[in-house]
């Protein structure tokens, strides 16, 4: 027998008490699939969780407790706990969204920092030559333009 859950919108969530389940309909413009894969993950240690598209731009949540047996009310929290975990997991997929450059930006940062400093022959091979900044008065000046590059050696001459 399935019944409308109180306090929830009729049409979108309904409670079968003979199966210990509640269906309800997520639509997709107001919560992107990995935020209802999110929740639906959460709940997998307490509920059976399945998943169906009924129609296009709309997902089907089946919670099926473990237990076998629930009451109404517990039906009813069920339901409750999955919508904030739902809201809840939009909301962390929407900042993940907005920050994603940041987010990878500080990532290559730190996979660049743990690859450690540059050796001594990656520095000997470098070409500091290259300006990393505008100098429009002409005033900042390298050592080796100052002073003049000196080649390096080659290593039959600096052998005894």
């Amino acid at each position: 027998m399935t019944t409308s859950i109180e306090g929830a919108p009729a049409g979108l969530v309904v409670a079968d008490e003979q199966a210990a389940a509640v269906h309800f309909l997520v639509d997709e413009e107001l919560y992107p699939l990995p935020a209802i894969y999110g929740a639906a993950y959460v709940f997998i240690d307490r509920c059976y969780v399945f998943l169906d598209r009924p129609e296009p731009a709309r997902v089907r949540v089946v919670l099926t407790a473990k237990s076998g047996a629930a009451a109404p009310e517990a039906l009813r929290a069920l339901i409750g706990e999955f919508a904030n975990e739902l809201l809840s997991c939009a909301f962390r997929h929407q900042i993940a969204q907005d920050n994603r450059v940041l987010i990878e930006t500080a990532t290559m940062q730190a996979l660049a920092g743990a690859m450690g400093q540059p050796s001594l022959d990656d520095l000997a091979k470098f070409d500091f030559r290259d300006q990393g900044f505008d100098d429009p008065l002409g005033i900042a000046m390298s050592w080796e333009e100052k002073h003049g590059r000196k080649s390096p050696k080659p290593e039959s001459e600096g052998a005894p």
